[in-house]
């Protein structure tokens, strides 16, 4: 019957403290609007759980502490508390790291025009959290661990051993340590960012997700490219947004030597001046080659991001083509061809060469 009451003051005080939180959370989402104070909101919801463990755990012990029981009993069950308060703690750090992340992103949003700062800031801060919350994670199993006396007294033998153990673990671990290594390289470098447009292996897409060990990269179809982080360190890729989304986009056409290439470029300025896609900076349209039947033209014109400049690059071929059908079909690509026939030698005439004397003549 002692053993009864001791439980239920222990559980009165655990619900106590709880329900103690969730009115002072009540009265702070009052009185936070629901607009703004992104740090006010993410830290209610991002702390709700791990703050009520911590309050029912500090509850518990508190408490505990004013009770009675064997010592035995009091000993295994303030071993589990700090067990559990050591998880509480690392279950609130986490989440405030996502609290900073929350802060940092809604303060840099990708959905900008310019958004290059906001793209290394997400890339910083992913990586970084995804850092922090694997180091809290080994640190509070740790402090489990060594909460344990026959672990603490297993430690010298571990550390003893700790060497030969480090090399064979070493040669276990090295694709997840290269892999965590280049993780905090490119946080730091930044030779790729979160929402980047790159080419990879001839493949085009943006970056969408940057881990500790795997990069993902969504392709212009959907499909989505894993790869191993540490592969972007040690290979060689195509950065188009690495300084600026701006970029410059060429159309080469195929047109016969006879083309009106003055006008040709007339029309390609019109057709970019009625274009959205275009940003106004930098257009030309210069002969940059020749064959034997055809000139080579090539049409530059630039595009605030990789989409414009692909969708710009469309319209210029497609209207280019329907300009010289309609008004010079004569320029279109020919396949010119001359027969030539080989010489005949005159044939003889027969007033200059008689035929040769018959048998009346011989006889004469």
């Amino acid at each position: 019957m002692h053993l009864a009451v001791h439980l239920v003051i222990l559980a009165g005080a655990t619900l106590a403290g709880v329900l103690a939180l969730e009115l002072v959370a009540v009265a702070l989402r009052r009185a936070i609007p629901q607009a703004g104070a992104t740090l006010e909101r993410s830290l209610i919801s991002r702390g709700r759980g791990p703050s009520r463990l911590i309050v029912a755990v500090a509850a518990f012990a508190i408490a505990l502490a004013n009770v009675s029981l064997s010592a035995r009993v009091d000993r295994d069950v303030s071993h589990v508390t700090v067990i559990a308060m050591t998880a509480a703690i690392a279950w609130l750090l986490i989440r405030l790291t996502y609290v900073v992340e929350d802060v940092l992103l809604d303060r840099y949003r990708l959905d900008s025009a310019d958004n290059l700062r906001s793209r290394r800031i997400h890339t910083q801060v992913q990586v970084l959290r995804r850092v922090t919350v694997a180091a809290v994670i080994v640190v509070a199993f740790a402090i489990m661990l060594l909460s344990f006396s026959r672990v603490r007294a297993a430690g010298a033998g571990l550390l003893a051993s700790a060497g030969l153990v480090g090399i064979f673990a070493g040669f276990a671990a090295k694709p997840v340590t290269t892999n965590l290594i280049a993780g905090v390289q490119i946080a730091i470098t930044q030779p790729i960012r979160v929402d980047d447009v790159v080419v990879i292996d001839g493949h085009w897409g943006r970056v969408e997700e940057i881990s500790l060990t795997n990069v993902i990269v969504r392709i212009w179809d959907m499909r989505h490219l894993v790869l191993p982080i540490s592969y972007l360190v040690s290979n060689p890729f195509e950065n188009w947004t690495r300084d600026s989304a701006a970029i410059l986009g060429w159309v080469h056409l195929e047109v016969d030597y006879s083309a009106p290439v003055a006008e040709v470029r007339g029309e390609l300025h019109n057709i970019l001046r009625s274009s959205p896609e275009w940003d106004g900076v930098t257009w030309n349209l210069q002969v940059t080659g020749a064959t034997p039947s055809t000139l080579q033209l090539r049409a530059l014109m630039s595009a605030p991001d990789s989409t414009a400049s692909w969708n710009l690059q469309c319209k210029v071929r497609e209207e280019l083509i329907s300009f010289l059908k309609s008004q010079h079909p004569y320029a279109l690509p020919r396949i010119r061809a001359e027969i030539d026939t080989p010489h005949q030698p005159d044939q003889p005439s027969s007033s200059s060469h008689p035929s040769p004397p018959g048998d009346a003549d011989l006889g004469q």
